[in-house]
């Protein structure tokens, strides 16, 4: 951090200060973000900018993995905006842009207790672009009497898609001490440990039929599509740029550059991350997002949902289900399982990888590359240490980003070099966990089907502030199911009524941050079977839920109608997914 000058110290020209003060004694403090990359996104309302969320166990985590914090009384503090004044004496803020002439402004935001997005403390400051560390005092801030616990960070841009690389400091109030910030030397990218460490990520090789056979049609010069689905990870989460230094443009660059003709050409990418989401999303979608509704027919899938299925209701049915719907397209694709994690050194790779041993499907599994090196010193055999690693606690930075790609490129190329299987992957073997959903069909407003009839009531509006996701090679975002039916705020009280014979139904309905949506009430044939809260997580995203799963079709009707006490706010039904 460069030390901040004073406006107050006087100048004479050409020889700096007259009488330069006494440096003040640096306070001891703690970063929650050192050196990231952070990039302009753009927004549905203000300018393009990069969210830092802090509410929950955000910022206690960052404190933890980034600022190296162990005392839990510390940590506690970070919990509430009462406790977070009683730390932190001062927040320093420093910006490195790539143009330091743009305009750049850092954003602190608390919940409120009364209304959690509008009545806590709001404070904007534009901030040097140019490394040089701005220093906000919390004593000389005016806080709001209803703040509740710290909401978020955000860096403002004027442009979409700006880099700048940023650091956050808190210094701490006497009394109050943490671990000094110790510089890591840069990953030995390409070195023999590193290389080491990549290749103890081939979890299990699978039967190489059909990835090889996409190898060799790409060494012929035909045309090869290799294809991603997953959530906020495979999208690009803490990549930047998201949308070329993701670890799936990346691995796609790979294979190009190994096996793609007259400089690559020939080799096609799909990219369909979706952030927050599950596999029991992804198999509705899969057929508009990667299939993009029969234009496309992929040689390669590369599944990642081993960090977002911890809250798939269908505990791997659907993941299951998903793979096999891949796996059973007339162009027999390949399908490769990966497996990201946490930085709590978590995933579900325990709970999915048996679908990958059932049909003999090549796995890729971060965990067992970069956990155990984790625990080593730089002097002991550490590679990559988990701040190197970890944009935040879910999310890799741009190194590891790089580590994921060249883990999936071990793969490729260990494949194209070992002898061909035999026999294909028998998809006639019981499923391992299940297979319920493999027939599974997006039903959104672009649709008419005979077997369904649909009486809107009051929700006849459209919602166009909706998740964006930057699809394929696209730094722009996309929004996520366009055909949708928006009760507005104020409507009317019909129920929206969806009569359908199916013998399974998802509804995939919008989450939002806004005070104006409320919750709905679903019935199924008059019994009721769900409350959907759009603010159960609170952020611009899709939700799908199970509505029913029987072993035979039937027709049933579905009512969708604002619970009591929000009769006059908003609800987005997004689309269905039925079998």
């Amino acid at each position: 951090m460069s030390d901040s000058i004073s406006s107050t110290d006087s100048y004479t020209t050409g020889n700096g200060p007259r009488a330069p003060k006494d440096p003040a004694e640096r306070r001891n403090g703690f970063f929650v973000l050192f050196e990231a990359q952070v990039e302009a996104t753009a927004r549905p309302s203000g300018k393009p900018s990069q969210e830092v969320y802090l509410e929950g166990s955000y910022l206690i985590d960052k404190a933890k993995y980034i600022g190296g914090v162990e005392d839990e009384h510390m940590l506690s503090l970070l919990g509430t905006c009462a406790g977070f004044r009683k730390l932190v004496h001062s927040i320093g803020i420093s910006v490195k842009a790539e143009d330091s002439r743009g305009g750049i402004s850092f954003l602190l935001q608390n919940w409120g207790k009364s209304d959690k997005f509008t009545s806590g403390t709001c404070l904007r400051v534009p901030c040097p672009a140019d490394g040089t560390e701005l220093i906000l005092q919390l004593d000389q801030i005016e806080w709001s009497a209803d703040d509740d616990v710290p909401g978020k960070f955000a860096f403002e841009f004027e442009e979409t898609g700006s880099l700048a690389v940023a650091s956050i400091i808190f210094y701490l109030n006497d009394g109050y001490t943490a671990p000094e910030l110790t510089p890591e030397t840069p990953v030995a990218f390409g070195s023999e440990p590193y290389r080491e460490m990549v290749a103890r990520s081939l979890m299990h090789p699978g039967n190489n039929v059909r990835l090889k056979a996409a190898i060799d049609k790409a060494s012929r010069g035909e045309d090869v599509t290799i294809a991603y689905i997953g959530g906020s990870i495979t999208q690009g989460a803490g990549a930047k740029p998201i949308h070329s230094e993701c670890y799936a443009y990346q691995s796609y660059l790979g294979f190009k550059a190994l096996f793609g003709k007259d400089g690559g050409g020939n080799v096609h990418f799909i990219k369909a991350g979706v952030g927050g989401t599950p596999s029991e999303l992804g198999i509705v979608r899969y057929e508009r997002d990667v299939l993009r509704d029969g234009a496309v027919q992929p040689d390669i899938v590369i599944v990642e949902f081993a960090v977002n299925d911890a809250g798939d209701e269908t505990r791997g049915n659907c993941y299951e289900s998903l793979c096999l719907k891949i796996l059973s397209a007339a162009n027999r694709p390949a399908v490769v399982l990966l497996f990201s994690v946490f930085v709590n050194d978590w995933n579900l790779q325990d709970r999915l990888s048996p679908v990958g041993l059932r049909y003999n499907l090549p796995m890729v599994s971060i965990k067992d590359a970069v956990t155990e090196q984790f625990k080593l010193t730089k002097a002991g055999g550490n590679i990559i240490s988990k701040r190197q690693f970890f944009y935040d606690i879910y999310h890799p930075t741009g190194d590891g980003h790089r580590v994921m790609a060249d883990c999936l490129i071990h793969l490729f190329d260990r494949t194209a070099e070992a002898p061909a299987d035999a026999d294909d992957v028998d998809l006639t073997v019981p499923p391992a966990i299940g297979n319920d959903f493999t027939a599974i069909t997006l039903l959104d407003r672009s649709h008419t089907l005979s077997n369904v009839r649909i009486e809107p009531g009051s929700f006849t509006g459209t919602d166009t502030d909706l998740q964006m996701v930057e699809l394929d090679d696209n730094p722009h975002g996309t929004p996520e199911f366009p055909y949708n039916w928006m009760r507005p705020e104020g409507a009317g009280p019909e129920p929206f009524k969806l009569t359908i014979t199916s013998k399974i139904l998802i509804l995939v309905f919008k989450d939002s941050g806004s005070a104006s949506f409320g919750t709905a009430e679903i019935r199924v044939d008059g019994r009721p079977v769900l409350t959907a809260d759009p603010h159960e997580n609170n952020w611009t995203h899709c939700n799908a839920v199970l509505l029913y799963q029987q072993d035979t079709a039937g027709e049933h009707t579905v009512e969708i109608a604002m619970a009591g006490g929000d009769q006059d706010k908003c609800f987005t039904i997004l689309g269905f997914g039925y079998c």
